[in-house]
């Protein structure tokens, strides 16, 4: 490529010369107002990602034999970050001497946020949500995290027409889909397959008519009792293929771990991607160990060293939480990377099938606490959760 050298190009030079001194000029007859404490663009970006919020326990409410909604209000602001649909909160709490937390996947809107209000479908299982069952009571205050998670309707990856898999609490997510649709804040035609054991199970009655009546497809599955309104069994291909065009539907689904399994044979019949299947992950559990070795964990966190026992068949995420640790955490499930921390030394083991670490953190000797077993006394550094 050829330029041509401009004729006055000389003139450049002398401009280059005054540069200084006119830079100095300009400074002199600035104004000497102070800066913008904050601005817009930063104020915008707190509003919509938090990282952390102090929430309220404001209302619980009966939508099953097994299975409460709590309602949550923001008390540190007037309103809960937009989210998607299909997206998670985790909520954490001081039980006794530990400090706990939990990912639980929202019911409401994603416009009922902008009126403070969030809700929790959450079944009597578990630790945390027994003692969210048994011990909570309006007024009582949490630290939640902002909404998370990538269970929710993209259009560039997903197919217009979408499949709901739900299996007992699994159903929240999907009340906070179809509360989209129904609000306009979504673009998708939406098939939902509700699976539980009998008709007091059935969560989320009122919602699900509601549904319905917007032209939603809501199929109920009993298997363990027969009624006329209900299909019978377990949610299979078979059944599904009476609805909707499997080979041309994008699949979703929240459940137990046996309605994975059982799913994962049924779509093996089918030609199926990888993308054309989402599944929201369940927390990590405790290994079934008879009699699990006891170890000691050094943790180093915010210029302060902690020595504290780490039982081998629990992830050392769950270690630090019960010696009341501020360690960080959101999916539980190896996914979202929250709980990264440096390991320094020692062996361990990572739950099967959940490794979910970039080549360079396996690399450099990173962890995700919340999948990471001991297997001998073990050193980490973990940054602070706030």
């Amino acid at each position: 490529m050829k330029f041509k050298r401009a004729i006055f190009g000389f003139i450049d030079m002398i401009r280059y010369s005054k540069l200084t001194k006119k830079r100095a000029e300009h400074l002199a007859n600035g104004s000497d107002a102070p800066l913008e404490k904050t601005y817009k663009t930063n104020n915008l970006a707190k509003e919509l990602h938090p990282l952390y919020m102090n929430v309220e326990l404001a209302e619980i409410n009966k939508k099953s034999a097994s299975l409460n909604e709590f309602v949550f209000r923001r008390i540190d602001h007037d309103k809960f970050p937009f989210f998607k649909a299909g997206q998670y909160v985790s909520l954490q709490t001081k039980i006794g001497d530990s400090l706990v937390s939990r990912p639980y996947s929202i019911a409401s809107s994603p416009k009922e946020a902008l009126k403070n209000i969030l809700k929790l479908g959450i079944q009597k299982e578990g630790f945390f949500s027994t003692y969210m069952f048994e011990k909570a009571k309006i007024g009582d205050k949490f630290m939640m995290s902002e909404p998370s998670g990538e269970f929710y309707y993209s259009p560039i990856r997903d197919k217009k027409d979408i499949v709901c898999i739900a299996g007992g609490s699994g159903i929240t997510p999907f009340i906070s889909m179809g509360k989209a649709l129904i609000d306009d804040d979504e673009n998708f035609h939406m098939t939902l397959f509700y699976g539980v054991r009998n008709v007091a199970q059935i969560a989320y009655k009122e919602e699900l008519d509601e549904l319905k009546k917007n032209g939603i497809n809501v199929v109920i599955i009993l298997s363990d009792e027969k009624k006329k309104e209900f299909e019978h069994g377990f949610i299979s291909l078979d059944l599904m293929k009476k609805y909707v065009d499997v080979h041309n539907v994008t699949f979703f689904m929240c459940g137990p771990e046996a309605m994975y399994a059982f799913l994962r044979k049924e779509f093996a019949k089918i030609d199926l991607q990888i993308k054309d299947v989402h599944k929201d992950a369940s927390c990590t559990t405790d290994l079934k160990i008879g009699k699990p070795k006891t170890y000691k964990l050094t943790v180093h966190m915010f210029n302060k060293t902690y020595q504290i026992d780490a039982k081998e068949n629990e992830t050392l995420l769950v270690a630090m939480e019960r010696a009341g640790l501020n360690a960080p955490n959101r999916c539980r499930a190896g996914g979202c990377g929250w709980c990264h921390a440096k390991l320094i030394k020692g062996k361990y083991q990572v739950a099967e099938k959940r490794d979910k670490r970039r080549a360079a953190d396996k690399k450099f000797g990173f962890i995700h606490t919340c999948i990471t077993y001991p297997l001998s006394d073990i050193e980490i550094d973990v940054p602070k959760a706030y």
